[in-house]
């Protein structure tokens, strides 16, 4: 009878290679960022730790959904710190989060102004470096047509197509506006398919992955309300089909995915929001609140990888 290889810990690679400024250890290492809108605020401190630990070039691959494609994006650009204000600035949570715009007809969720207006210039994130960064990113993105989670990868090519898979991971339906057009789909919000795309990194060729978490360990994605349902159920079932069948499945997700990341054992290391932090709302614009959550999604990275990731 012969042994089962013994897999290295995710922390034994970490260490690994910021010891030795080098990935060519023979595995293939995934950053895995969760969505979850608002509540992504959380992940954006995390890759903040990350880029002052000095470990944003130690990945083989960063994949994310919605809010943690945006995040990752700006950790390959090599601005997450500096990118993160855009979670506490006031002026731009108002104009990207306004709820009171719906009743005129217009999406809650300004995203063509958050990646066209504040990525291209307000707070600037540089797409050429995440384009030409080694690293490659891998936004998840819902195809209205099969319900299925998409690797938007292959569809980036330029700065363009870059922005375009970052609102198409991160369209909410209805709140967000219509399906996003890439090559010849339609995507919405990455979150309805796999809100943490483990199993998309999995299948991509990664044999480890540290995972960055918007909920706490106690933490249950909530029922959808009785409008939802209606409202954002009816809306998909006419208009993305494809999607509306992911949506059904939704309650089952987050048990699915945790199953999923325990079976991957100790090839994966995940880091929560600590136990007491507070709910933050998928639409939440106060920028108040946001701060404080931001601090502590990097509190929690540092406190899990500061000794891993210190150089002897």
């Amino acid at each position: 009878m012969t042994s089962s290889p013994v897999v290295p810990a995710v922390a034994e690679i970490i260490r690994g290679r910021r010891q030795s400024s080098s990935r060519a250890d023979g595995h293939r290492l995934a950053l895995v960022i969760e969505g979850g809108g608002s509540r992504g605020v959380y992940s954006s401190g995390m890759v903040q730790a990350l880029e002052e630990l000095g470990l944003a070039s130690i990945f083989d691959a960063v994949y994310g959904t919605s809010a943690g494609a945006i995040n990752g994006a700006w950790l390959l650009c090599g601005r997450a710190v500096s990118g993160m204000r855009s979670w506490t600035d006031p002026a731009i949570m108002r104009r990207t989060i306004a709820p009171a715009r719906m009743l005129r007809g217009r999406p809650a969720f300004d995203l063509h102004y958050l990646v066209h207006h504040v990525y291209d210039g307000i707070e600037p994130m540089n797409f050429p470096a995440i384009l030409a960064n080694p690293t490659t990113f891998h936004p998840i993105g819902t195809d209205v047509r099969t319900g299925d989670p998409v690797d938007l990868n292959r569809h980036i090519v330029d700065k363009r197509t870059l922005m375009i898979a970052l609102r198409a991971s991160a369209g909410l339906p209805i709140l967000a506006g219509p399906p996003v057009p890439l090559g010849d789909a339609e995507y919405l919000d990455g979150g309805l398919a796999e809100t943490v795309p483990i199993r998309t990194a999995v299948r991509g060729g990664a044999t480890h992955a540290l995972v960055l978490r918007t909920r706490r360990t106690d933490e249950r994605r909530p029922p959808a309300s009785r409008l939802h349902q209606l409202v954002g159920g009816g809306y998909l079932r006419m208009r993305a089909p494809g999607a509306y069948r992911a949506w059904l499945t939704r309650p089952d997700q987050q048990s699915v995915e945790d199953h999923c990341v325990a079976d991957l054992g100790a090839a994966v290391l995940q880091i929560h929001p600590p136990l007491g932090s507070p709910d933050i709302d998928s639409a939440a614009r106060d920028t108040d609140l946001l701060t404080r959550a931001l601090e502590i999604g990097r509190g929690a990275v540092h406190a899990a990888l500061s000794d891993v990731a210190r150089v002897a």
